[in-house]
């Protein structure tokens, strides 16, 4: 770039003489007529940031007006300094001299032609400046300055952060229209448009991933009559708060949505599997036992919810939403506060589902938990080395309810805690009488729910209870399933260690039907892995549980672990471990679990010693 100063060197491919010597003789006549009434600032500096040159739109725009000092042979650094003087009250301007002077730097160090947009204080005032600035040489090509020109741009660019200024507005103006087309005036919560429009997104979703989805329809219990007795403005404050309680049960995948009146609907999204819309949607209506407290009323609200899944109950969301509101309305004539399916045996296992956990809360009060024990053999010398505690439930209608029933009920809604306590203290009991009779049962086996352990007073319940017993720490094994650890590991790590200080046994049941990582594994202080049944059940044909058995047998020898396989029922499978390296067993080969009367005839006759 070469400016107006036909004799600087802008660029080293000029091979003109220069001399500094001879600038204001050069800057004479007409050329200086011309750059003196030119509109656009005009300068040449040297390497120090000294002007030694300007025309008189800088001094008049700039730095001089209304001053009679002199800028030839001062830089910007020294009317910066100025600047600041004469504003001493306001520390944190910038002023244009500070910025100038940075941008010089720049430019001789890149040593390329550069465009600023410089802003700062001047006079008390901010002024915006767009300007160019180029190193400028001698013959021999060495950089002698800088040669810059600047344009005032404080009008247009007052203008720029106007029209952006606007434009924010425009565009907030335009969000909040957008919004309020697409949400409940009074919640704030998606409206109809919108919540069609995910359901539609979340189908395709499910469609690609081969996920159910399910749309609730929920419908508050005698609203009307809040309205009509306290008035429209009470109402109003019911279902906002309303729609705050059922926003704290929504998981951050799902949609809740207002429909107007006391009307909701919900998606839900990523369901793994169809039985987990009972929990969630269990968990949701017993937030509602809580009364609602709305100024100097206390009320008690109930919902009645209507269930339709994706694919199976509609191909489109109009469907789906339509089902799921005629599902609502069977929910009303079953009596209220319910929910009910679109598809009746859904319905009916939702039913018995609610039935069987009321039955269960039953249980605990009127002792039909029992437990039960397996024994764990060693197989190479059919001698006992331990048992399992396992429940059963015996009701007075149904008879036995097996653990597949009611173990997983009890872990989705918190009963687990307390159904894994009431084991334990039973199996304890029945240990130390039988240790006491010299009957040397070895280790006693307990499932352990990550819930349990997650039980703030549950180290300390567990230490009470073997001190109450005087039971020694060493004869207890507790077993947490796979899955569960590995849920959390890094929160499994601390809260297992702390177990294990005790002197108690860890062993990972079912392993190898989860996800573990090797590298958790390791720092999980276990002593014994539980090779699953599902590995078990086709050994010795199936090539890949052989060699998947063979691969955890190796696993535990190369970590120094405990290993033992269970569900063994076959000589064949039997015969197989022992041949690889896994001697103890447990499984109906020995026996099925047994009540405490026979556990200990099954003692006198296979206790070691």
């Amino acid at each position: 770039m070469c400016t107006i100063f036909g004799l600087l060197y802008t660029s080293k491919e000029y091979d003109m003489p220069f001399d500094l010597k001879d600038l204001k003789e050069h800057n004479s006549g007409l050329l200086d007529l011309l750059t003196q009434h030119l509109p656009d600032m005009l300068w040449v500096k040297d390497l120090n940031g000294n002007y030694l040159y300007t025309n008189k739109a800088i001094c008049d725009g700039l730095l001089m007006a209304k001053d009679t000092q002199e800028p030839i042979g001062k830089g910007d650094v020294f009317f910066a300094l100025r600047e600041r003087e004469a504003h001493s009250d306001k520390p944190n301007w910038h002023t244009f001299g500070e910025l100038c002077f940075n941008s010089d730097q720049v430019v001789i160090d890149t040593d390329k032609a550069m465009k600023f947009e410089e802003y700062g204080n001047v006079k008390g005032e901010l002024l915006y400046l767009e300007v160019y600035k180029a190193p400028f040489y001698d013959k021999d090509g060495k950089t002698l300055g800088t040669v810059g020109t600047g344009r005032d741009i404080t009008e247009l660019k007052k203008i720029q952060l106007d029209l952006q200024k606007s434009l924010k507005i425009l565009n907030e103006q335009q969000d909040k229209l957008a919004f309020q087309a697409s949400h409940d005036s009074l919640t704030d919560l998606p409206n109809r448009v919108l919540f069609l429009d995910r359901l539609e997104n979340s189908m395709k979703v499910a469609k690609r991933h081969d996920k159910h989805i399910a749309v609730l329809f929920l419908d508050l219990d005698h609203f009307k009559e809040i309205n009509d007795s306290l008035g429209h403005e009470i109402g109003d404050k019911v279902l906002i708060e309303v729609a705050r309680r059922m926003q704290k049960q929504m998981r951050h995948s799902d949609t809740l949505s207002r429909f107007g009146g006391d009307e909701f609907a919900i998606i839900l999204n990523d369901l793994e599997e169809v039985d987990d819309i009972n929990y969630i949607v269990e968990k949701g209506m017993k937030s509602f036992k809580k009364p609602f407290v709305i100024g100097n009323n206390t009320l008690h609200i109930s919902l009645s919810v209507g269930i339709s899944i994706y694919p199976n109950d509609g191909d489109s969301p109009q469907q789906l939403l339509k089902n799921s509101d005629a599902a609502m309305y069977k929910a009303k004539s079953n009596g209220r506060n319910t929910y009910s399916y679109y598809d009746e045996v859904m319905t009916k296992k939702a039913y018995e589902r609610i039935y069987l956990e009321t039955e269960l809360r039953k249980a605990f009060k009127r002792d039909e938990l029992i437990v039960y024990y397996q024994p764990q053999m060693d197989a190479a010398t059919d001698c006992l080395i331990g048992m399992e505690a396992l429940v059963r439930w015996k009701h007075p209608e149904m008879g036995f309810v097996y653990p597949d029933k009611f173990i997983p009920l009890a872990e989705s809604n918190g009963m687990i805690v307390e159904l894994d306590r009431i084991v334990m203290q039973q199996a304890i009991q029945d240990f130390k009488k039988w240790h006491e009779a010299g009957l040397t049962p070895s280790k006693l086996s307990l499932n352990l729910a990550m819930k349990q352990i997650e039980e703030s007073d549950f180290l300390e319940f567990f230490k009470k209870l073997m001190s109450r017993e005087k039971c020694s720490f060493e004869y207890i094994e507790f077993e947490v399933t796979e899955t569960q650890v590995m849920s959390n590991p890094i929160e499994s790590i601390e809260a297992l260690r702390k177990i294990s200080d005790l002197g108690v046994s860890i062993a990972v049941d079912d392993f190898g039907t989860g996800y573990s990582s090797l590298a958790y594994l390791k720092r999980l202080p276990i002593n014994k892995l539980k090779i699953d049944k599902s590995f078990v059940d086709n050994l010795p044909e199936d090539m890949e549980d052989s060699a998947i058995t063979r691969t955890i047998i190796s696993l535990c020898k190369s970590l120094n672990l405990n290993v033992i396989a269970e569900g063994v029922e076959t000589i064949y499978q039997k015969d197989f471990l022992i041949e690889n390296g896994c001697q103890n067993i447990q499984g109906y080969f020995y026996s099925r679990p047994i009540p405490a009367d026979e556990m200990e005839e099954f003692l006198k006759e296979h206790s070691k010693g």
